[in-house]
């Protein structure tokens, strides 16, 4: 709940700067000359590039969050159970534990869109947000792929009995053996750890 307040307040803040910004842009351009025409056009460059990204950035989360929910419904959400730090971190051998059953989980079936969604949890868990990303990335990806129906039994939303289960059926974006993973193994989503070292816990 605070995430999304967090990022619903910042959402606002980014639209009201762009609004502010644009209006200043459209009144440098009726300004009409060419210097307050070069001006006004570069001031309306970031509110556009901006309002991009806010917007992707929006889609992003309204399909983790789908995601979230479709896994919740099915009992399959990663229950939080991971010990702290009396300051209310994550204790890092925690994380460490909860990363290595999360990355076998994905080795194992790594074109499940729910092993996916649960090794992005455990990146978050250990403080990798880019690795977090595109592991979650990558479960939005292989859910949309799996709601696409493929045969007349198969149901929008939930993955057809001819859908990607085989982990040799349809290769990932990178082989489960391409990369040490944090622990000397294969890292799924292509990267040595979640914090560059031998595991999580050296973010």
């Amino acid at each position: 709940m605070r995430a999304k307040i967090t990022y619903t307040v910042t959402a606002a803040v980014l639209v009201f700067y762009f609004v502010l910004a644009g209006s200043r842009g459209i009144l440098l351009i009726r300004h009409g000359t060419l210097l307050t025409v070069t001006f006004g056009v570069a001031v309306l460059i970031l509110p556009v590039i901006g309002v991009w990204f806010l917007w992707k950035n929006t889609q992003f989360v309204r399909r983790a969050n789908t995601l979230a929910a479709e896994l919740d419904a099915e009992g399959g959400l990663p229950v939080d159970d991971l010990a702290r730090t009396p300051s209310g971190r994550i204790d890092r051998d925690s994380a460490d534990a909860a990363f290595a059953r999360r990355q076998a989980e994905t080795e194992d079936t790594p074109d499940d869109w729910r092993c996916w969604f649960r090794l992005a949890i455990a990146y978050q868990d250990a403080r990798d947000t880019p690795r977090a990303r595109k592991a979650m990335q990558r479960a939005i990806t292989l859910h949309s792929s799996t709601a696409t129906p493929s045969s007349p039994t198969a149901t929008p939303g939930t993955a057809g009995p001819t859908g990607p289960s085989s982990p040799t059926a349809t290769p990932g974006p990178s082989s489960p053996t391409a990369t040490p993973g944090p622990s000397g193994t294969s890292d799924p989503a292509g990267a040595s750890s979640p914090s560059g070292t031998s595991s999580p816990s050296g973010v």
